[in-house]
């Protein structure tokens, strides 16, 4: 299915995680699939605006500035994803919520937010081409194999509170994780700066460091099983793979982690029924101005459960 309604300018806000970042990077980035060729051209021609201004590509950005990006037809940018049958039924079911300024998805695992590296089609590109058109953005994102809470904004107004509360630490998100061993009964914050791409056996990874980025995750023991716990995650700040790397960090690493897990682990969860990482956005709230607060809640997926409903079984 594709969209038959003309293309419509963008305004997307830039979040505390683009700040220092250059336009034709965060373009490249933003528009996953579309060609450099075209970027650039867009560029040169001044149709991008950063704060009604014209930006040259080595232009930086600053946290909470307004990019304004022009309507891409899609003979230009490649067309717009054909959505198989079966995924647009899994996005319609998967809405938890949703009104004028938001939508709130219970993005399944295995389903990237959006295209690139060899993914064609994301959730927004999916909901894009499903809704035709209109506006709407991320607010924030969720690796690939993780599940649950995934907000997005209808009107450049509600972006931008968004993104004003996940800077300010006004909203809150809680995650349900599966860790190796028996975690301690007492809250454990971790507080861990993360620096991106850290070349480790030829992968990238993310990695704790002293020149990364602040970091903050505070973990809560909900329910030990025999070398295994159930914890539940707050995260204070929304770097990649911070529950992930925080949780190795602490000698707990994550159930069905490929990347930074124990591969013993693994395989045990994985004679428990376990086929995916164990990580759940479980809860979002987030102010969206005036007296409006968002607040959502996702249920844990069945094949989840089933897992920790055989962790329980074992242990009797």
């Amino acid at each position: 299915m594709t969209r038959s309604d003309p293309p419509a300018v963008r305004f997307v806000e830039v979040s505390t995680d683009h700040d220092g970042q250059r336009i034709d990077n965060f373009l490249l980035r933003t528009l996953k699939g579309v060609p450099k060729s075209l970027v650039y051209r867009i560029l040169r021609k001044g149709e991008v605006r950063v704060n009604k201004g014209r930006a040259k590509p080595e232009h930086r950005l600053a946290a909470g500035d307004v990019v304004r990006i022009p309507p891409l037809r899609m003979a230009e940018a490649d067309e717009a994803p054909m959505v198989p049958p079966v995924l647009a039924e899994r996005l319609r079911a998967a809405v938890l919520f949703e009104d004028r300024d938001a939508l709130v998805l219970d993005k399944p695992a295995g389903l990237a937010v959006h295209a690139g590296s060899g993914i064609a089609c994301g959730a927004i590109e999916a909901l894009r081409a499903l809704r035709g058109a209109g506006y709407l953005e991320l607010a924030h994102r969720l690796d690939r194999e993780t599940s649950g809470c995934l907000a997005l904004a209808k009107t450049a107004e509600a972006l931008r509170a968004m993104h004003a509360a996940l800077g300010s630490r006004r909203s809150e998100k809680r995650y349900l994780a599966l860790v190796r061993g028996r975690f301690p009964p007492h809250e454990l914050t971790v507080e861990a700066p993360l620096a991106k791409n850290q070349l480790r056996g030829g992968e990238r990874m993310v990695e704790v460091s002293d020149v990364g980025k602040p970091a903050s995750s505070r973990f809560r023991l909900v329910e030990a099983y025999r070398d295994a716990s159930l914890v539940e995650v707050w995260i204070d700040t929304g770097r990649t793979h911070q529950i992930r790397v925080h949780a190795a960090h602490i000698g707990h690493p994550l159930a069905g982690d490929d990347k930074y897990g124990d591969e013993g682990f693994n395989r045990v969860l994985a004679g428990f029924g376990l086929r995916r990482l164990f990580l759940h956005a479980q809860y979002l709230s987030l102010p969206l101005g005036g007296e409006r607060e968002l607040a959502v809640s996702a249920p844990l997926p069945e094949e989840l459960t089933r897992v920790l409903d055989a962790l329980e079984g074992a242990a009797r």
